[in-house]
C-alpha cells in the first residue's frame, strides 16, 4: 500500500475537541483546542519561533560560540543521565518519577537482584512538560512543584525570576565544566507548542533551576557533547512532527565540523515516527529521516522518544545493513501522564527500510488488553461529567416517542414471550415512526451519525469507518428508545393501579388546602390580606410551586390527556411541563446507560480493531505503570541502558522525617549532597517505590 505523505490523518485540533467531549466541562481542552487551531494556522509558517531562535544566535554569537551547542560534560570519563518525557499531569505520577530520579542512590530490583544505580548528572525530558495546555499554571504546578518537592532548589532561588545571561551558577562555580550538581535540558512537545512556545521559553529558556536541576538550555533544541565519543541531540519538531530547515542545517554543520566518524548519536525528539507512521500509515519527518540516513550515515545508534504513554524498545534485525539505519528505537512516555496502550503496537516491525523486533514493552500486551476492559466497568467513574451532555443527547433521541399510548400488547399479555415480542414491536413502532415522522429526533440522530463517523479514525477506509459509527448509533439508539419504553411502561402501570393521574395536576395542593386550617390556623386573617395586597399572586404561586414538585402526577395527567385528546389540544404551557418533568427522570435513568454503552464501543474497538488508542486510555486517566530510562556511558565508552519502573504510584504522602531530620542537621549544603533530598515519603503502609521499583528493561550499545 503506498504511504500517504502528510504529518497526521485528521487534524489534531478534531482529537482534542474528541477528548472535550470526555470532558465536557472542562475549559482547559477546550483552550487547548483554541489555542492548537491558532498555533497550526498562525505560528507555524509565519512566526515559527525557531526561526526566531536561529536568527537571535546569529546576530547574538557574531560568529563565536552558539547556544546551541554544549560541550561541558564531555572531558568526563563516564557519565549516568536519565531520559523521561510527558511528565503531563503533575501531581502523584510526576512526582513518584521526580523522586526517583532524585535519589541519589537507586535501589531497584533487576532479575530478582538488588542493583544500585546513581543518580543521572544529567536529565533529557522528552517534551510535553504539562497538559492539557502551556500555562504557567500549569507549568508551575504540574512540572516546577513536583521536582521542587524531590530536589530543592538552591537556597537563593526566586520563583519569579527570569534569568537574562544563562548559565547561572551558584556562588563560587566559575563555569558549567565544574559544576557538580545535576542538570537539565527539555525539548518541547506538541501541548508545549500549543502558545507558540512562549510558555516553554519563559519557563525552559530564561529560568535557571528545574528543582535542584540547573537549566543551562536557552533554545528549544541543541546538541550535547558527551563523553567517550556520544552525543545527544534534542530536535524540536513543532506541531509538523519534523525539524525546520534552519535546524536541519545547524545539525548538518554540527555533523561535518564536529562529529567525528566513529561517534555514536543519540537522537531526542518527542514523537516516535516509527511507531506513529507505522499505525497510521503515513510518512513523517522527511528532514529527520534525511538527518540520520543521509548526513550521520550509521552514526545515529538509538533513537528515543516520548508522547506515546508506555514504554518499547525495537531493535534492528540486521546490524550489519549499510543503510543507515538506528540499532535501537525507544519510546519512554511514562513519566507522569495517563497511560497508552501497547498491545495496539504489538504488529510493528519495520522503519526507514530496515526490519525490528521488539526487545521490551512496558506494560505487556497482556496487561494492557486488561486495563482497556476498564473503558465497560468504570468509565463512567472516571468520567462522570460525559453524563450530562450524554443524557441530553438520549433524550433528543427519543423525544418524539413521547408518551407511548399504546401500551396494551405488553401489559396485557401473560406470557413473558408474548410480553417480550409485544416490546420488541413496540420498539421498532418507535424507532419507525421517529424515522417518518420526527424532525428533532430524526435531525438529532443524523447529526450524532456524522460525529460517530469522523470519530472513527480515519486509518481504516471510509466504509468500515461508516460501518462503525452506524453500529455506534444504532446502539445509542437502541438505547434511547428501551429507555423511553421502561419509562412509558412504568408511569403506565401506575396509573393503571390507581397510584398516579387520579386527581389532576394540583392534587398536592389540593391536599395541602384540605389540611391547611388543620396545622396551618389563621386567626388573624393574615393570609386574606397578603392575598389582596399580592393580588391573588399568594395562592397562585404556592398553587403552581406544588405543582411543579409533584412531577409524576404532573406528567401521568399531561399523558393521559395527551392519549385521550391529542398533542395539538394540549397547551403550549403544559406540554413544556411535561416534557420537562419527563426529561428530568429520562435523564437520571438515561446516564449510566450512555456511559456503559459508549464505554463498551471503546472497549470493542481498543482490543478488537486497534482504533481509538488515545480515546480509550486517556479516558481511564491510569495513573499507575509509570517509569524512566537511566544511560551510563561507561569508561570503555559503551552505552549501558536500564528502564525503571514502578507499577503502582502512591496516593497519600507524608513528611518524610529522614529529609526533615537532615535538614535540621546540614543547612549549609546543597540538596543533591543530602542523602534524602526529597520531602514527601510515601504514606504507610504503602511500600517506598525506590523498594517497588523494577528494570524492566537492559541492554548495551558497544562503542563504534
Amino acid at each position: 500500500m503506498q504511504k500517504r505523505n502528510h504529518p497526521h490523518p485528521i487534524p489534531q485540533c478534531f482529537w482534542i475537541w474528541c477528548l472535550g467531549i470526555l470532558g465536557l466541562t472542562s475549559a482547559d481542552l477546550f483552550k487547548t483546542a483554541f489555542d492548537l487551531l491558532v498555533s497550526v494556522t498562525l505560528f507555524l509558517g509565519r512566526f515559527d519561533m525557531r526561526t526566531m531562535q536561529a536568527a537571535m544566535a546569529k546576530a547574538q554569537a557574531c560568529g563565536k560560540k552558539d547556544d546551541f551547542l554544549y560541550n561541558h560534560l564531555s572531558q568526563r570519563e563516564e557519565l549516568w543521565f536519565d531520559f523521561m518525557a510527558d511528565t503531563g499531569d503533575g501531581g502523584n505520577p510526576t512526582y513518584t518519577v521526580a523522586r526517583l530520579l532524585a535519589k541519589p542512590l537507586l535501589n531497584v530490583d533487576m532479575d530478582g537482584k538488588r542493583k544500585f544505580l546513581p543518580r543521572g548528572d544529567l536529565l533529557l525530558i522528552g517534551g510535553d512538560l504539562a497538559y492539557p495546555n502551556p500555562s504557567p499554571y500549569s507549568y508551575e504546578n504540574r512540572l516546577f512543584r513536583p521536582f521542587e518537592y524531590a530536589l530543592q532548589p538552591p537556597d537563593f532561588y526566586n520563583p519569579a525570576h527570569i534569568a537574562v545571561k544563562k548559565p547561572e551558577l551558584p556562588k563560587g562555580v566559575k563555569s558549567l565544566d565544574t559544576y557538580e550538581g545535576p542538570q537539565c535540558f527539555a525539548i518541547p512537545g506538541n501541548h508545549d507548542w500549543l502558545d507558540g512556545l512562549e510558555i516553554f521559553v519563559r519557563y525552559i529558556c530564561h529560568k535557571s533551576w528545574l528543582g535542584g536541576w540547573l537549566l543551562p538550555q536557552k533554545k528549544s533544541y541543541f546538541a550535547l557533547q558527551l563523553p567517550q565519543g556520544w552525543w545527544v541531540f534534542g530536535l524540536d519538531q513543532a506541531l509538523h512532527a519534523d525539524i525546520d530547515i534552519l535546524q536541519f542545517r545547524y545539525f548538518s554543520e554540527l555533523v561535518r565540523k564536529q562529529v567525528k566518524k566513529k561517534d555514536s548519536v543519540i537522537i531526542m525528539t518527542h514523537e516516535p515516527s516509527w511507531l506513529l507512521d507505522w499505525y497510521w500509515d503515513i510518512s513523517t519527518g522527511p528532514n529527520v529521516s534525511n538527518l540520520i540516513q543521509d548526513v550521520l550515515k550509521g552514526r545515529c545508534r538509538i533513537r528515543v522518544a516520548g508522547d506515546l504513554h508506555h514504554y518499547f524498545h525495537h531493535s534492528v534485525v540486521n546490524k550489519s545493513s549499510k543503510n543507515g539505519s538506528i540499532e535501537h528505537l525507544l519510546v519512554n512516555g511514562c513519566a507522569g501522564a495517563f497511560l497508552h496502550p501497547t498491545h495496539v503496537f504489538a504488529k510493528f516491525n519495520q522503519f526507514l527500510g530496515s526490519s525490528y523486533e521488539k526487545k521490551a514493552v512496558y506494560p505487556s500486551f497482556e496487561d494492557s488488553q486488561r486495563i482497556a476492559l476498564g473503558n465497560i466497568l468504570k468509565f463512567r467513574k472516571k468520567n462522570w461529567r460525559f453524563d450530562v451532555i450524554g443524557g441530553i443527547v438520549y433524550f433528543v433521541l427519543a423525544f418524539s416517542s413521547f408518551p407511548q399510548c399504546d401500551l396494551e400488547n405488553i401489559l396485557q399479555d401473560t406470557n413473558s414471550t408474548g410480553r417480550f415480542q409485544g416490546f420488541f414491536h413496540a420498539l421498532w413502532m418507535a424507532i419507525s415512526n421517529m424515522m417518518e415522522y420526527s424532525y428533532i429526533s430524526l435531525g438529532g440522530t443524523l447529526v450524532l451519525l456524522v460525529i460517530a463517523y469522523f470519530f472513527v479514525p480515519s486509518k481504516i477506509s471510509r466504509k468500515r469507518r461508516l460501518f462503525l459509527g452506524l453500529v455506534h448509533v444504532i446502539a445509542h439508539l437502541a438505547a434511547a428508545m428501551i429507555l423511553m419504553l421502561l419509562l412509558e411502561i412504568g408511569v403506565e402501570i401506575c396509573i393503571r393501579h390507581g397510584l398516579l393521574g387520579t386527581a389532576g395536576y394540583h392534587t398536592l395542593y389540593e391536599w395541602y388546602r384540605s389540611v391547611e386550617n388543620e396545622h396551618f390556623p389563621d386567626p388573624t386573617g393574615l393570609k386574606a390580606r397578603i392575598q389582596f395586597w399580592s393580588l391573588g399572586l399568594y395562592p397562585a404561586c404556592i398553587k403552581y410551586l406544588m405543582s411543579a414538585f409533584d412531577v409524576p402526577e404532573v406528567i401521568a395527567v399531561t399523558r393521559i390527556n395527551i392519549c385521550k385528546n391529542g398533542m395539538t389540544a394540549l397547551p403550549r404551557a403544559y406540554a413544556l411541563v411535561y416534557y420537562v418533568g419527563v426529561f428530568f427522570y429520562y435523564w437520571v435513568l438515561s446516564t449510566p446507560v450512555v456511559s456503559l454503552v459508549f464505554g463498551c464501543y471503546l472497549y470493542i474497538c481498543i482490543n478488537w480493531f486497534n482504533l481509538h488508542f488515545d480515546e480509550a486510555f486517556s479516558s481511564l486517566r491510569i495513573s499507575n505503570y509509570k517509569s524512566f530510562t537511566r544511560f551510563h556511558v561507561n569508561k570503555a565508552g559503551n552505552l549501558e541502558v536500564y528502564t525503571i519502573a514502578v507499577d503502582k504510584v502512591p496516593r497519600e504522602w507524608v513528611l518524610d522525617p529522614q529529609w526533615e531530620e537532615e535538614q535540621l542537621s546540614k543547612t549549609n549544603i546543597p540538596s543533591y549532597e543530602r542523602e534524602y533530598p526529597s520531602t514527601w515519603a510515601p504514606q504507610w503502609p504503602f511500600p517506598d517505590p525506590n523498594y517497588n521499583a523494577r528494570v524492566v528493561d537492559h541492554f548495551v550499545i558497544d562503542r563504534l
